[in-house]
């Protein structure tokens, strides 16, 4: 009698069990189907620290759902490790900023962007909840540069609002990005190096370069040549450019120096002699590229500019 009544026991719970891994299944299955085709907002700059951290070890959620979605594991894994992160990341940040105001001082460098809504491919879920532009390389770097205590001010604010208000086309980006530049040095007079990211045009087959088993998005600076002393910012220039090629090799195309008719030509270089334009990678690029290469050149930037601040 009692082996029969635990035996009758047992397959309730059998039958309780099944039902709840169900349903758990199907619920996974309607978000999963509701969410991959419905945009998330999801800020850029937690998107860079969700990259930034990615080498995480894969936890039990991964485990079960290479079970439950087999073929899809990648996305919806990266999805979960997005919802989780955003939910530590504000806690973090709180004493992060705290301990950068009190360490890194007054910022030095500044970066922005002339043009905005340069973007980059998607590859993955959790990026075609915000597509990635040129502003991702901001927050990348501004990551870097403030863990090596350069404290650093990413510019924020829409350039289209700018070109919008003087009725300005978008030839005119370098004369909005000014405005920009002009205000923010008289609200941080300490800024001294400013760096202006953008994107190439080109096909991915000329924007993106292997060393050992990375793909990184290609490397080009620009120098303007009517500006009347382009020459010091050429200067600073070719010191990362050959810092680049010397710790990742062929990364950068090298320098492009533009005049004439049709172009800019001082690209705000005469703003200061420490102001220089970088673009990293192509449209085709994805972001793992892009990312391999914003730290590269975080990495050859600071190099540098601490030989600056030795002398």
């Amino acid at each position: 009698m009692k082996k029969r009544f635990y035996s009758k026991t047992r397959k309730k719970h059998r039958v309780r069990k099944y039902l709840f891994l169900l349903l758990f299944v199907f619920g996974m299955y309607i978000a999963y189907q509701y969410l991959d085709q419905s945009p998330i907002n999801i800020d850029q700059k937690e998107f860079v620290k969700i990259l930034l951290s990615k080498d995480q070890e894969k936890s039990l959620a991964e485990s079960v759902l290479s079970i439950i979605f087999p073929s899809n594991e990648e996305k919806v894994v990266a999805l979960l490790e997005n919802n989780y992160q955003n939910l530590i990341i504000e806690e973090q940040s709180k004493v992060v900023s705290i301990a950068a105001e009190v360490e890194q001082g007054e910022p030095c460098i500044y970066i922005y962007n002339s043009h905005q809504t340069e973007e980059y491919t998607p590859n993955t879920f959790v990026e075609y909840s915000v597509m990635p532009t040129v502003m991702m390389n901001d927050y990348i770097l501004e990551e870097k540069f403030e863990e090596h205590n350069f404290a650093t001010v990413v510019e924020e604010r829409n350039i289209k609002e700018v070109l919008n208000q003087n009725g300005w086309n978008y030839a005119k980006s370098y004369q909005a990005s000014r405005v920009f530049l002009e205000d923010v040095r008289t609200t941080y007079p300490s800024l001294k190096y400013f760096i202006d990211v953008h994107r190439d045009s080109l096909g991915k087959d000329r924007t993106t370069v292997t060393i050992g088993d990375k793909n990184y998005a290609s490397i080009l600076f620009l120098i303007g040549l009517e500006n009347p002393n382009y020459q010091q910012n050429l200067e600073f220039t070719e010191k990362i450019n050959q810092k680049i090629n010397e710790k990742y090799p062929n990364l950068s195309k090298g320098i492009y120096k533009k005049e004439g008719p049709g172009v800019n030509g001082v690209y705000n270089q005469d703003f200061s002699p420490f102001t220089i334009l970088v673009e990293m990678g192509g449209p085709e690029n994805t972001i793992d590229e892009v990312l391999n290469t914003s730290l590269a050149f975080a990495d050859c930037f600071l190099e540098v500019i601490n030989e600056y601040e030795l002398h």
